[in-house]
């Protein structure tokens, strides 16, 4: 489940990344509802999260809060009863945590790259779903392994790169 927080104009993106969301819980075979809440930020407000939390003072694209410490493989490991402080009562789905993206960093950077600003938006948003599932980038090893998945992903639902 999504929770998007955004104006009305970005709201046709929920269906997007269900799909994606979807697409992981069948990749990672996770038999449990997850939750995820994704909100649009401004440059300002994305900077702001960034310098206070990771101690860098830029504009970023993306960034993921965990709720959960999850390692690889999630096999046996994404069951409520391991997580029972962390499901939404309202939903009784795990929260996963939370993804800020900045959709002005995204129609950039889908102009640089020269795909779609949907494409651009879902494999943002997928890159912020991986690293709540404990996927990172910062070893040459974990990068190879997290953009396998991302391409994957993006992949099965025919999201390509190109316009």
């Amino acid at each position: 489940m999504i929770n998007i927080k955004c104006n009305k104009k970005l709201k046709y993106l929920e269906s997007y990344y269900n799909n994606l969301l979807n697409e992981v819980v069948k990749t990672f075979n996770i038999t449990n509802e997850i939750e995820i809440n994704v909100e649009f930020v401004s440059r300002l407000a994305i900077k702001k999260l960034n310098k206070q939390f990771r101690n860098i003072n830029k504009v970023t694209d993306v960034l993921s809060f965990p709720t959960l410490e999850l390692k690889m493989p999630l096999e046996n490991m994404l069951l409520k009863q391991n997580f029972v402080d962390d499901i939404n009562p309202e939903t009784n789905n795990i929260m996963l945590g939370d993804i800020y993206i900045c959709f002005n960093k995204v129609k950039k950077q889908a102009k640089e790259y020269g795909h779609s600003v949907l494409r651009e938006s879902c494999y943002l948003f997928l890159h912020g779903v991986l690293h709540l599932l404990g996927f990172d980038h910062i070893k040459e090893e974990d990068k190879t392994e997290m953009r396998k998945y991302e391409e994957l992903v993006l992949n099965n639902l025919d999201i390509q790169r190109t316009k």
